[in-house]
């Protein structure tokens, strides 16, 4: 990116000398007129000492932009730009700004400086934005500004980008160290192999030992053989686990910086790992007012990269989901019993009634986990010690609120539904801990 035409222009203080001199203008013209020559002469003095200093800040012979292509929503994620400037090094510091999507940072636009970066002329700085949403995002423009010695002049470019970034849900947590650890110790090798003494399936007799559970003590085959021998059985594997997104308006709305259902693809995502680390198949389906996105079942851990692709798609829809219609079509496409995992939230009774009849035709033929995200704004609103009357009206709504929250969630769970109810950075391992006791518990199959 070579331009070797770049304008010089003023920078904010020549334009406040210039402010200055016109009122001291005025004065000498009033009082001397005869001298009134001298004002016009100190204002083309100090352009030209501008266009001088302006002459000194050097010419760039090179601009470089270095990114990531691929970033993850609430992950940081670094630009970094370099730029060969033959200026003096008593100058201030090269200021940078980039203009980019806003689903890529909060404000839209990211500004920093360049220091030296070790070698002559050479000016290196960095800046981490932070995307907000998932999807494709650009980098629009970039612009630099330095000045020269005296700060009179600044030389500035302007440069068309149109870089795109790919923002991808957070893998952060399947990437963490704690679970990367329980995964080599549990179970769930690389190599699917048969876990005995644990589920329904009968695997193999072995001759009973103390300590062993009596209730696995096959009687039969004891009284033939006239020794007590007990069963071992084989944990069920190649289970059907869908996780249903409700991609509504409420879903839409941050949570400590992002959208609930940023929050619940990255957990979602985090207890796919494991379960196809477990020989499990895995299928997405996103929903709102209309059924969205439904992938083909998926298993192996190579199939994993399918799954984040498809969820990077889920779409932000700022419309009240329709339960009935999504729910009564994902019971139409699934041919076997499966664990269904629904991730939603709801504000008003109205709406948490609709959904509630749709899990309870939901249960009859499936076992669900229903996912919501603790209010935490509300708790802190309901707890708060009041100063004035509208706070006292602020807690008792608040409370009120949380009252049929609690009520729809009760509800839930005497349906058979199992509610995880958590902190937005919790959901994820309290599912992985109810999938793996589902599991254990062969309760899907």
């Amino acid at each position: 990116m070579v331009r070797p035409a770049i304008p010089i222009v003023p920078s904010a203080r020549v334009l406040a000398l210039l402010a200055a001199l016109a009122p001291i203008a005025v004065v000498v013209a009033a009082t001397a007129p005869a001298a009134w020559i001298v004002a016009p002469a100190a204002a083309l003095a100090l352009l030209l000492v501008m266009l001088v200093d302006g002459f000194l800040a050097g010419p760039m012979s090179d601009l470089e932009l270095h990114f990531t292509p691929d970033a993850e929503v609430g992950q940081p994620t670094t630009v970094r730009v370099t730029a060969h400037i033959r200026r003096s090094s008593a100058a201030a510091p090269p200021e940078v700004a980039i203009g980019f999507d806003p689903r890529l940072g909060e404000h839209g636009h990211a500004h920093f400086n360049l220091q030296p970066a070790g070698a002559p002329f050479v000016f290196a700085g960095a800046a981490a934005i932070v995307p907000v949403r998932r999807g494709t995002g650009t980098l629009d423009e970039l612009w630099m500004r330095w000045s020269g010695p005296l700060g009179l002049a600044v030389r500035q470019i302007r440069r068309p980008l149109n870089h795109a970034v790919r923002v991808w849900p957070d893998l952060a947590p399947v990437r963490s160290p704690t679970l990367q650890a329980f995964l080599r110790d549990a179970q769930f090798g690389l190599i699917a192999r048969r876990i005995r003494g644990e589920g329904t399936q009968f695997e193999a007799l072995s001759e009973y030992e103390a300590g062993m559970d009596r209730r696995r003590i096959d009687w039969k085959a004891s009284a033939r053989h006239t020794t007590l021998y007990a069963r071992e059985n084989e944990a069920e594997r190649d289970n059907q686990i869908v996780f249903a997104f409700d991609c509504g308006q409420s879903m839409c709305e941050p949570v400590d910086g992002l959208p609930r259902i940023d929050r619940a693809v990255s957990a979602a995502l985090t207890a796919a790992y494991v379960a196809l680390k477990g020989g499990d198949r895995v299928a997405l389906f996103g929903f709102a007012d209309t059924p969205g996105l439904m992938t083909p079942f998926v298993t192996g851990t190579r199939a994993f990269n399918r799954l984040q692709t498809a969820a990077a798609d889920i779409d932000y829809v700022a419309k009240e989901p329709n339960f009935t219609l999504a729910l009564a079509t994902l019971t139409a496409r699934l041919q076997r019993r499966s664990l269904i995992v629904l991730f939603s939230d709801f504000t008003d009774p109205t709406s948490a009634e609709l959904m509630v009849e749709s899990v309870q035709r939901l249960v009859r033929h499936h076992l669900v986990i229903f996912v919501t995200m603790r209010d935490e704004e509300l708790a802190s609103l309901e707890g708060a010690a009041p100063d004035r009357m509208s706070d006292i009206a602020t807690a008792v709504s608040a409370h009120h609120l949380s009252h049929q929250r609690a009520i729809v969630l009760q509800r839930l769970r005497r349906l058979g539904v199992n509610v995880i109810e958590a902190p937005h950075d919790a959901i994820g391992y309290q599912l992985i801990d109810m999938y793996l006791s589902t599991k254990r518990a062969e309760a899907i199959g």
